[in-house]
């Protein structure tokens, strides 16, 4: 099911890194975090708890998967996750690699930067995306259900 008017129903939402039939990922192009991804459902549902059993599972796993490629690749601070869905109100999960060098550490990425940006810093992880997609690509189709 889609929605008219909804931003995640009429567009991929970001750069397409994956589609299966239930999900996609796409990599958020957020200034000054270049490994911002979201897990997006594709049917539009507005809670977590609007999906069968089978597919919070399926949905969790991907998350997952997400998270544990950026960790074994740019070896982040942390990785925050977050569903929000308060302005899109379409089921999305963020997944974004944070740095203890990033504008907003240790605040969330929605709130005031607390010092500049680090261009060398960032240039280093844009230079690693094409990679990092790769890798979230891969371990994606691993998932039984995803295709």
């Amino acid at each position: 099911m889609t929605l008219a008017g909804c931003a995640l129903c009429e567009t991929e939402g970001g750069v397409a890194v994956f589609r299966a039939d239930k999900f996609r990922a796409i990599r958020a192009e957020e200034a000054g975090f270049p490994a911002f991804y979201r897990l997006v459902w594709n049917a539009h549902v507005a809670e977590f708890s609007d999906l069968s059993a089978a597919d919070r599972h399926l949905c969790m796993e991907a998350v997952t998967l997400i998270e544990a490629v950026l960790r074994r690749q740019l070896q982040p601070t942390k990785v925050n996750l977050a569903t929000l869905g308060n302005v899109v109100p379409h089921l999305h999960w963020h997944v974004i690699a944070r740095f203890d060098w990033d504008s907003h550490f240790p605040a969330p990425v929605w709130g005031a930067a607390v010092r500049p940006d680090n261009a060398a810093a960032l240039a280093r992880v844009r230079s690693e995306l094409p990679t990092l997609d790769g890798a979230i690509r891969a371990a994606l189709a691993t998932l039984p259900d995803a295709l």
